[in-house]
């Protein structure tokens, strides 16, 4: 029996997430994800491959039929640590240089898939416009309080909280300072700036 998950017509990430937590539902089987164009088609399927299951995929009016195919593995069980080591430093509400409503999209997109990912950053220090995404009617609030329920540390430099008049808005993470910041920046595995 083959279990069909449809999910034409939704930005990425949204196809591979969503194919992703529908084979976490299944000990073993068969997988239909029906997605409308190339790109979905190949990110879902470079995600299937990674987790080393069978994949074909087909094509019926412009449409991707890719067919998952997950084997039961017999006594094998996997822990992932969830902690990466990494301490992301975002300066800005925006991702990369551009257009502006581009950028916001692709913040948007960034932190629904690291609130999805099985390992998420341990720390995540929001500066300049940066903290905005730890306030009220920020598009990536919920992601951001997910990835605090997970374990990581998210914390919101108070001058520019201060800068911005945010400080009474701030609905996730902890208000710090710079000394606080570079000593997490010293001792950090590993830090990716966007």
């Amino acid at each position: 029996m083959e279990n069909y998950l449809d999910v034409r017509g939704l930005a990425c990430p949204e196809p591979v997430i969503s194919t992703k937590k529908a084979l976490e539902q299944m000990d073993a089987g068969n997988l239909v994800t029906i997605v409308d164009n190339e790109a979905a088609k190949e990110n879902v399927v470079r995600f299937a491959k990674s987790m080393n299951y069978q994949v074909e995929v087909e094509e019926k009016g412009g449409e991707y039929y890719i067919h998952i195919t997950k084997e039961k593995l017999a006594g094998v069980e996997t822990t992932l640590d969830t902690g990466s080591g990494a301490l992301y430093l975002v300066t800005g509400d925006k991702l990369g240089r551009g257009d502006e409503e581009l950028g916001a999209v692709l913040m948007r997109s960034l932190f629904y898939s690291l609130a999805e990912s099985e390992i998420r950053p341990d720390t995540l220090i929001l500066m300049n416009a940066g903290v905005k995404l730890a306030c009220e009617g920020s598009p990536v609030l919920s992601d951001l309080i997910a990835l605090e329920k997970k374990g990581t540390e998210v914390l919101a430099c108070g001058t520019c909280l201060d800068f911005y008049r945010l400080k009474e808005k701030l609905c996730v993470g902890k208000v710090t300072n710079m000394y606080a910041i570079v000593e997490h920046l010293n001792l950090a595995a590993k830090v990716i700036s966007l």
